[in-house]
């Protein structure tokens, strides 16, 4: 596996909490962000040293980045200029809430060497957006977007379907109009311990596929084509960055909660394919407790790459996949991928595995039994422990 050449770095202050959200957050203060900064300063320079070289894809996700001020932002740049020689010479993508930019700060990051905006929209529909718990409403939304656009960033917009009470179709046809090169669609998915779990909110799974479908038709007729499940881009704008955690290809991660993938040490196990790294929450992160490590081995790694590469358009490379894994998928899920193939969910084409348009819609029905059958394979051979972190 090459070294790591993208890199994921997790900002987890927020300007609220939405209710559906369960990922590592929390509102700022200025200490608490001067400490964070300071770390991510050391933690890019001692990632350097293990993994020296440039990036060609930096994404700087949360959380809400953009609710860091410009000095803030500033010095974290400068940190990971410093450590990697510069920015994503490729992508650098910033995630960013609507109510914390205009086109002049839009400028500032554009003329700071971030060159794509991912933007929180949600929705068009002010309603819904009460409801999601978001701080800006359509008209602060769509002004975000021209904002952005007129800033010369490449903007994806991020919408969530199968939202109670939203006209879905109509979402996507505003957020079509606007000329962005990029959306990503979300069903809502109500997470364990969420505000929205507490309350009994429940998304109804016809709605969510009808919403799908509808995401599919409206952004193809503008020219955004899906390529990923839940990615639609025009021809040259899909998302660099994100293709890296389809393809399985490594990352670095930095900041507090933030997960990466690594190549193993010579100090793992022979079977060990590849590590995924875990950064602690915000407390033990600032105190330098270390991240955690999972180790993964040949056929984890098989059905994870078939897990991601399934969603998207190019589907599975099976013979690169048989060299990073040391997985034949051919014959280890042999009658997994005959029953597929007969009910039309999955095709090859050359040494490519794809889903069919039906499959991707039920693509973990589909991959279930390859997962069932690698249960019964490890319960039945004699063979070495799995590697564990």
């Amino acid at each position: 596996m090459q070294r790591p050449r993208s890199l994921y770095l997790h900002v987890p202050f927020c300007p609220q909490i939405c209710p559906y959200c369960d990922f590592h957050k929390l509102r700022r203060h200025d200490e608490l962000v001067e400490r964070y900064v300071t770390r991510v300063a050391w933690e890019a320079a001692r990632e350097a040293e293990r993994s020296p070289g440039s990036l060609d894809t930096l994404y700087i996700g949360g959380g809400t980045p953009s609710h860091l001020r410009d000095d803030e932002l500033d010095l974290v740049l400068a940190a990971l200029t410093r450590a990697f020689g510069g920015l994503g010479a490729r992508e650098t993508t910033l995630e960013a809430d609507p109510n914390t930019f205009d086109r002049a700060r839009a400028q500032r990051w554009r003329d700071a060497g971030i060159t794509r905006l991912s933007i929180g929209l949600q929705s068009t529909d002010d309603a819904i957006l009460r409801f999601l718990g978001r701080g800006h409403d359509a008209r602060a939304g769509l002004a975000a977007i021209d904002a952005a656009l007129a800033a010369g960033m490449i903007v994806s917009a991020d919408l969530i379907a199968a939202v109670p009470g939203q006209d879905a179709r109509s979402d996507l046809e505003r957020v079509a109009a606007t000329g962005v090169q990029h959306v990503s669609v979300y069903t809502l998915t109500i997470e364990p311990f969420t505000p929205f779990a507490r309350r009994g909110v429940d998304v109804d799974d016809e709605r969510a596929a009808d919403d799908y479908e509808a995401a599919d038709e409206i952004l193809s007729a503008a020219g955004l084509a899906r390529y990923e499940v839940s990615n639609h881009a025009r021809a040259g704008y899909e998302s660099v960055h994100n293709a890296v955690y389809w393809r399985g290809d490594p990352w670095l991660a930095l900041g507090p909660s933030a997960a990466g993938f690594e190549a193993p040490t010579a100090d793992d196990p022979p079977a060990v394919r590849g590590v995924r790294t875990r950064r602690p929450p915000i407390k033990a992160w600032l105190a330098g407790v270390e991240p955690e490590r999972t180790l993964v081995d040949g056929p984890t790694l098989a059905l994870e790459l078939l897990m991601t590469g399934l969603r998207t358009r190019v589907g599975v490379d099976l013979e690169r996949l048989r060299a990073r894994t040391g997985i034949d998928v051919e014959e280890r899920y042999r009658a997994q991928l005959e029953a597929a193939r007969t009910r039309g969910l999955l095709a090859r084409d050359g040494v490519r595995l794809h889903a069919s348009a039906r499959g991707i819609m039920v693509l973990n029905a589909v991959l279930r039994p390859f997962f069932a059958a690698e249960a019964e394979l490890e319960g039945s051979v004699e063979h070495a422990p799995r590697p564990s972190h």
